[in-house]
């Protein structure tokens, strides 16, 4: 029996098999998202994560944000909420919203910064959702781009500002946002970041 063909428009398997392959080898891949090309690794791979920051000249404290397809794939990372900030938070999920929520004290440094939490979303996005169910678990999620300069919004941007110190670019069409997601408090309401 022969493969099935690939839907017209989408990106052929082989790419996100790959990019599995390059994270599993402690990589950073660049892929679509809502609004902009993210680079994302391995969060639990500390070295990987210090690459990233450094090609992105992004301060450690700052904290990044992780990805996800479904919920699961979060829960390891963050304190258990309670039944009515669940309920707000799966109102807007999947989809373009990021939520700053109270993490485990375990959560390595590298990831919350100079924080007790974590940012975190379900993305929508299929290209990434699907790069997080292929890869089994949540992904670093950070713009791809070095700080101070414009979000890549195509693969010629990306190399543009990384040439080959990206390990692999994942190609895809990216999501319909103009601006990245929104970053809004999981405990108060607050908007930290505007879309």
């Amino acid at each position: 029996m022969s493969p099935k063909p690939e839907p017209r428009g989408h990106t052929p398997r082989w790419h996100l098999h790959q990019a599995v392959r390059v994270l599993r080898a402690g990589g950073i891949v660049a892929y679509p998202t809502e609004a902009v090309y993210g680079l994302g690794c391995d969060p639990l791979l500390g070295e990987a994560v210090q690459r990233l920051l450094a090609l992105k000249q992004r301060p450690r404290g700052k904290g990044l944000i992780l990805i996800a397809s479904d919920w699961t794939q979060l829960q390891p990372f963050l304190l258990p909420l309670t039944p009515a900030r669940q309920q707000r938070l799966f109102a807007t999920w999947p989809g373009p919203h990021t939520w700053v929520l109270p993490c485990r004290p375990e959560v390595p440094q590298w990831l919350r910064g100079s924080h007790d939490s974590l940012a975190v979303r379900i993305t929508a996005h299929p290209m990434a959702a699907a790069l997080c169910s292929a890869w089994g678990g949540a992904l670093v999620s950070t713009s791809a781009n070095r700080s101070g300069l414009p979000p890549a919004r195509s693969p010629l941007r990306v190399r543009q500002q990384f040439g080959d110190e990206i390990d692999y670019l994942l190609p895809g069409a990216l999501g319909g946002l103009a601006t990245p997601t929104a970053i809004r408090d999981g405990v108060t309401g607050e908007t930290l970041r505007d879309a």
